[in-house]
Parts: structure tokens; C-alpha cells; sequence
């Protein structure tokens, strides 16, 4: 007889028609709910952009008419003049546009991806969850992704309009300082413990974003062109779950930082687009525009936790049931009885 003991009783499934988890096993469907969702977030960006514009006055500063857009693009030095002053709104138009448009196109491949095509990628686009190698390629796939991002903000500060400097209240090309040594110094504490959110000039901002580009690239290289070390193999779930566990909890630990960053930073969030430094409006007044960016981030951030939680209590679960079939299995193929305690 075979007895195999496991801590603790199972942890319940959740019913597959949850969300997308009907399209765990379908990469064609996945792909397409992808698109549409990334199709969303820039039908959102675009037409909140065209709102903000319809509703902004330019007789009261961009915090007090309760905008989120349109102080990020400012502060991009995107429409603005000396010490801050929107000069023209025609930028903003063209953003809020271009973002429409693309959604319009990722709205179709989604439907495309969801209706028509394949149910299942198959050739260089088929994955297996369980496939480790073919899921770090496509984490190094991202990580390459992201880092040029990084570098399009670098190209844009330095060479396609600049930023807005706070500190000289003028929109300035900005040269990126290229010394590790300054950048990394603020992960260790030395400018106080606001670590990053201690940072006060542009310069250490953009050089901060050269240095993301490089290790991104770089790790989505090596990723790609490398197996996960046993370790690894050992230590992490390879599931789809699991997968989007880590990826929320990561963005759980974003939110949170975000919101730590917006509230006392006014290098990178200028008082003159975001109103002053802190919470405000807690005690019964009216919260400022830092206080709504903040919370939003809090609560958003909580809600990835959350679904961490979920989706990490999935993958525990049919990693559990996997054990389970693979014990029952041996036990039969042995001759012994199989029983559970």
C-alpha cells in the first residue's frame, strides 16, 4: 500500500468559467483577448485625453480641474511653455488621436484572434505552459519590449523635444547621466529613504531609464537564448496561473511604489501639473489631484495583490491535483493499492 501524506487539504477549484481561464489551453482565443484588452486601455487613454481637452480652462492651473492626462503630457513637455503654462493644446489632440486610432486596430485583431482565426497558434506562436523554454523566450521576448520603451523615453528627453525641468521652469533637452554608480546609489538608501522617489534632477531620471533599457535588453537576451537553471526549474510553478500570480504581484509592488512616488516627488510630478507635495484633502476637504493619483494607485495596487492571491491559490491547486494523478498512477502501475491520507 502506498500512503502519501500531504500537508493540509486541497485547495478548491475555481470554476473554469472564471474570466479568461475558459481560454487557458486555447493560445489562439488567449491572444485574442489580449489584443482587445491592450485594445481597451488605449480606447480609454485616447478618449479621456479628447475629455480632458474639452473640459480644460486655461485660467486655473492643470490640479485643480481635476485632469490626470493632461499633467502627465505636460509634464512630457509636450504643449508647454515657460514655467509651465499650456501654450497649446494642439499636442494633446494629436495624442488623444493617436491613441484612438490604435485602439480601433487592436480592437479588430482582437475580434480577428477571438472569432476567426485558429483556436490554437501552432508554428513559431505555439506554447506549451509546461514548456520552460518556450516560456522564458517569451519572457526575454518582453523584457526586449520593455527595455525599448525605456530607451523611446530616453530618445524623446534627449533628442525629440526634451522634458519639462521643474527646477527651471522651461522644457529642456535632457543629457542622461550614464554613471551607474549616481543611479544605482539610490536602490541603496544613500539619498535618504525615499530611495528612488529621492530623486531631484532630470538628468538622474532619464540616465535611470538608459541603464532600465540596457538590463532589460540584456536579460531579455539572455532569457531567449537560455534554459532555467535547475533552481529555478525546482522552485517556480510552470503554469499559466502561476504566471499571472507573479506578474500581479509585481505590479501589485509597482502600484505601491507609484503611489509612494507621486506623493512626495516633484521632479518628476512638478508641483505647477500636480499641486503640492503630500496627501491633502484627507480631513475633509476636497482630496488634491497627488491624493487621487495615490489612492487609485493603492487600490489598484491592493486589487493585483488580490489577484496574486487568487491565481497563485489555482496554480497551488492544480499542481496539487497533478501530484495527486501522477501518485494514483505509480500506485497502479506498481500493483499497490492507493490510498490517501
Amino acid at each position: 500500500m502506498a500512503n502519501i501524506t500531504l500537508p493540509g487539504p486541497p485547495i478548491p477549484q475555481i470554476p473554469w468559467w472564471s474570466g479568461n481561464a475558459r481560454l487557458t489551453n486555447l493560445s489562439g482565443r488567449l491572444l485574442g483577448a489580449h489584443v482587445a484588452h491592450a485594445g481597451l486601455i488605449l480606447l480609454w487613454a485616447g478618449a479621456m485625453t479628447l475629455f480632458e481637452i474639452s473640459h480644460y480652462d486655461s485660467t486655473f492651473p492643470l490640479y485643480e480641474q481635476n485632469l490626470i492626462i493632461l499633467p502627465h503630457l505636460a509634464a512630457l513637455g509636450l504643449g508647454v511653455g515657460k514655467d509651465g503654462v499650456i501654450v497649446d493644446t494642439y499636442p494633446y489632440f494629436v495624442v488623444g488621436m493617436l491613441h484612438l486610432i490604435s485602439s480601433a486596430v487592436l480592437g479588430a485583431g482582437g475580434i480577428y484572434h477571438s472569432l476567426r482565426s485558429n483556436e490554437v497558434l501552432w508554428g513559431w506562436f505555439h506554447y506549451d505552459w509546461e514548456d520552460q523554454d518556450k516560456m522564458t523566450t517569451i519572457l526575454g521576448i518582453h523584457l526586449i519590449l520593455l527595455g525599448c520603451g525605456a530607451w523611446l523615453f530616453v530618445a524623446n528627453a534627449l533628442w525629440f523635444g526634451g522634458l519639462y525641468d521643474a527646477h527651471a521652469g522651461v522644457v529642456r533637452s535632457i543629457t542622461p547621466n550614464l554613471r551607474l554608480n549616481d543611479i544605482l546609489s539610490y536602490l541603496v538608501g544613500l539619498h535618504g529613504w525615499s530611495g528612488m522617489a529621492a530623486v531631484d534632477n532630470l538628468e538622474d531620471v532619464v540616465g535611470g531609464h538608459f541603464f532600465v533599457g540596457i538590463f532589460c535588453i540584456g536579460g531579455g537576451l539572455w532569457h531567449i537564448n537560455s534554459t532555467p537553471p535547475p533552481w529555478a526549474q525546482k522552485l517556480l510553478t510552470w503554469s499559466g496561473d502561476a504566471y499571472l500570480s507573479y506578474s500581479l504581484l509585481a505590479l501589485s509592488y509597482m502600484g505601491l511604489l507609484a503611489a509612494y512616488f507621486v506623493t512626495v516627488n516633484d521632479t518628476v510630478y512638478p508641483e505647477v501639473f500636480y499641486g503640492a507635495t503630500g496627501l491633502q484633502g484627507l480631513g475633509g476637504a476636497a482630496p488634491s489631484l497627488r491624493t487621487w493619483l495615490a489612492t487609485s494607485h493603492v487600490a489598484l495596487a491592493i486589487i493585483a495583490l488580490l489577484g496574486h492571491i487568487w491565481h497563485a491559490a489555482q496554480a497551488r491547486s492544480a499542481l496539487y491535483q497533478k501530484q495527486i494523478a501522477v501518485a494514483k498512477h505509480k500506485a497502479q502501475l506498481a500493483g499497490q493499492k492507493w490510498e490517501l491520507q
